[in-house]
């Protein structure tokens, strides 16, 4: 069968590897080609703990707090508010306690099928050699802060999801240096991490080429819906659109309005010998990460509500930066490498994964917000399975574009 897969980041590559092992004949499309979005400047975790959906009461007691601040963990350009209203209010009906409990559940069945996923298909593709088993601690300034965040560690422990909460001296131990401001911690042992994100995806690619697949750079104006599809002049017995953030126009052309947003992250990424991280570091009242990759330090996160058009605004950059160095006061900030990119994103939190209304020929994969990398090998799977017409390994019905 000859498949076209829209979309050279971490999510499309990974199904075309998936669907090339079943001998699938697999071009891969893309607008800029391999690893040129956040496939590249991502955080480097597989965080499969992270079963909570962003869209949750917690998130909407904090928002108002955080949209104070310009340069903080959440914000809206004002000349964007009015657009992305409607996804706010779509966000805001999602964080009812029912549609919480039933995007939890689906979010963990697409975790659980991920992280078993994710040897196998690293051996499989040669990467096995970049995971690392680092581990994550999450900090928390207060006592409050710390209990505020116990019902999630408590689903967290029902579902077998291990951890230990610490105190400031065993935090102290396991990652010398943190500023006495946090008092405890919760650290997650099984947290993995990918050496770094954008030689993975590189890798993934060149392992693709290797094996007779192709990747061209192409800007999709149309899809021909028929017997076949046609994309850019070429005909193919299935496409997928795993196009990240650019996947809401895509979608249309297939018939589906689905509410794509993106939320734009930043990051610096520092030398390699700025401090001495022992683990991934969450700072979860400030909305950013330290994380430890092969090519450097990183320190990124945060949220920007602001479209696809808007230039980036390096001060959040900048601002989580001189965080960073308050939190742990021994990392150098020179020498470092500002970037921004777009993380697509739903307002129920879960990604869209499925066929298309317009035709059972075009699949979608896309809208993973934080965690394309970390379901990156779970989402290969659930595409192989559909197009190869077997009963998916978990119930796609959740991850529809018609949920809509």
């Amino acid at each position: 069968m000859r498949i076209i897969v829209i979309g050279a980041g971490v999510v499309g590559l990974s199904a075309a590897l998936a669907l090339q092992a079943e001998g699938h004949d697999v071009t891969v499309l893309d607008r800029e080609g391999p690893a040129a979005g956040a496939s590249a400047g991502n955080a480097g975790a597989f965080a499969f703990s992270d079963i909570l959906p962003l869209a949750s009461p917690g998130i909407l007691r904090k928002a108002p707090r955080w949209l104070m601040d310009p340069l903080g963990p959440l914000s809206i350009p004002p000349a964007y508010a009015p657009r992305i209203a409607p996804w706010m209010f779509r966000f805001w009906r999602a964080c009812a306690p029912g549609r919480v409990a039933a995007s939890t559940a689906a979010q963990t069945a697409l975790m659980d099928l991920s992280k078993a996923e994710l040897e196998p298909f690293l051996q499989r593709s040669g990467t096995a050699p970049m995971l690392r088993r680092d581990g994550n601690l999450q900090l928390y300034e207060t006592e409050a802060e710390f209990r505020a965040a116990k019902p999630g560690w408590d689903l967290r422990a029902n579902h077998g999801i291990p951890f230990r909460h610490m105190t400031a001296e065993e935090m102290a131990e396991l990652q010398p240096g943190l500023s006495p401001r946090f008092i405890r911690g919760t650290f997650t042992p099984d947290w993995y991490s990918i050496a770094d994100p954008r030689l993975y995806t590189l890798a993934l690619a060149e392992r693709l080429v290797s094996q007779g697949g192709r990747i061209r750079r192409a800007d999709i104006a149309a899809l021909q819906i028929g017997a076949r599809i046609g994309v850019d002049g070429q005909m193919a017995d299935r496409v997928v659109i795993a196009a990240g953030a650019h996947s809401r126009r895509l979608a249309a052309l297939a018939g589906d309005r689905v509410p794509l947003e993106t939320e734009r992250g930043y990051n610096t990424t520092l030398p390699p010998d700025a401090v001495d991280l022992r683990c991934q570091l969450t700072f979860g009242g400030h909305g950013f990460v330290i994380s430890r990759l092969s090519t450097g330090i990183r320190v990124g996160g945060a949220v920007e509500l602001g479209g696809l058009d808007r230039a980036p605004d390096f001060r959040r950059s900048d601002a989580m930066l001189a965080k960073a160095a308050r939190f742990l006061p021994a990392l150098r900030t020179d020498g470092g490498t500002r970037w921004m990119g777009f993380r697509p994103s739903l307002p129920d939190s879960l990604p869209v994964i499925g066929r298309a209304r317009a035709s059972g020929q075009v699949l979608y994969a896309f809208g993973h917000g934080h965690l394309g990398l970390t379901q990156s090998a779970g989402t290969a799977r659930l595409i192989a399975d559909l197009v190869a017409g077997r009963t998916p390994a978990i119930d796609p019905t959740p991850f529809s574009a018609q949920r809509f």
